[in-house]
């Protein structure tokens, strides 16, 4: 499994959620999944997981996000960035 992680700053989170539910990118059509947390103080910050079969996908799905203009009306904190899970334990 790999994941394509990232963190913006969004300002609108309802505005940006409609963004990104449309899909702009086509994370749905190579992703198995994905996580959204926003932050409690601000919840204009917003982190996001999604998760790949693979880092060939996950690499592909960067490519298309960073092209798709999904990015061009938030500030990018952390430039999605393509990692696989290490290590994971449930408490």
């Amino acid at each position: 499994m790999a994941f394509v992680l990232a963190h913006f700053d969004v300002g609108d989170y309802d505005k940006w959620k409609q963004m990104f539910d449309s899909d702009p990118a086509g994370r749905e059509q190579s992703g198995v999944g994905h996580q959204v947390f926003r932050g409690v103080d601000d919840p204009g910050l917003v982190f996001v997981g999604v998760e790949f079969s693979s880092a060939e996908e996950a690499k592909s799905f960067r490519e298309r996000l960073l092209t798709s203009g999904a990015l061009d009306n938030v500030t990018v904190n952390t430039q999605p960035t393509v990692v696989e899970r290490t290590d994971q334990k449930a408490y």
